[in-house]
């Protein structure tokens, strides 16, 4: 398995469905939709999803992408390797426009992210990390450059979701009195946390796989974690039912 191969398609492959969103997000018309959840869908989401898997199939990997989520869980528990891509994350973030949305590509092997790509479009923020080359940031056409892991082992910054913060977050949050707390949409949060800006993301409200296997990927490269919440266990993907449990990003 070429690790640096596939993370160069992922790249390319967010950069290029980040701009088919780019398209729609500067259009007068989203076509926005509600799933089954009442979550929102839009364009972009489907047009993204079009766009990264026309890139990824070319690996011959399997693809568990939101957009196209409904493989039997009997067919895939036998995958060895596969990507799970969330080719809008944010979308509310998105129809906001407030440019907190990403592009999220992971490559999974037996339940574990070895390498993510996080793209956000309209920031030009370009993340991506894997197990051999650790984790990198690219700032629009400026040259990339490697992410180290904080030193800093005291809480002075925590990271939340813009749009789902939950009264049991709340009640972590301020365990912690004094800290300050940055609020952000999609797997930024994470991207925080690998930057070195915030020292910890507390998740207590539901996520899906896709979600955050990306930034996972990424966080992993800095030997970092992603604890379940409250027993600390490893995270891990592919489950039969796709919802993750509470987190903790640290």
């Amino acid at each position: 398995m070429n690790i640096k191969e596939l993370t160069s398609i992922a790249k390319e492959a967010s950069l290029a469905a980040g701009k088919a969103i780019l398209e729609i997000y500067n259009s007068a018309d989203f076509g926005v939709e509600l799933k089954g959840d009442n979550s929102p869908l839009t364009k972009a989401d489907q047009a993204a999803h079009h766009v990264i898997v026309g890139f990824l199939e070319k690996t011959g990997l399997p693809i568990l992408s939101e957009e196209g989520k409904d493989i039997p869980y009997e067919e895939r528990k036998n995958w060895e390797y596969f990507w799970m891509v969330d080719p809008l994350d944010g979308t509310k973030e998105f129809i906001k426009k407030n440019g907190e949305f990403t592009v999220n590509i992971a490559l999974i092997h037996e339940g574990k992210p070895i390498l993510g790509v996080v793209y956000a479009p309209v920031l030009e923020w370009l993340y991506w990390g894997n197990n051999e080359d650790g984790a990198w940031k690219q700032e629009s056409d400026t040259a990339a450059f490697k992410l180290e892991k904080s030193n800093l082992n005291e809480v002075k910054t925590i990271v939340a979701s813009r749009s789902h913060l939950s009264k049991e977050t709340q009640d972590f949050i301020d365990q912690y009195p004094g800290v300050e707390v940055i609020s952000m949409g999609s797997s930024l949060k994470f991207m925080l946390v690998a930057e070195g800006k915030a020292q910890i993301y507390p998740r207590f409200a539901p996520t899906m796989e896709w979600d955050t296997a990306a930034a996972h990927g990424i966080i992993k490269a800095l030997n970092l974690s992603v604890k379940k919440w409250p027993d600390e266990n490893d995270f891990c993907y592919n489950k039969e039912n796709l919802l993750n449990s509470w987190f903790l990003v640290c």
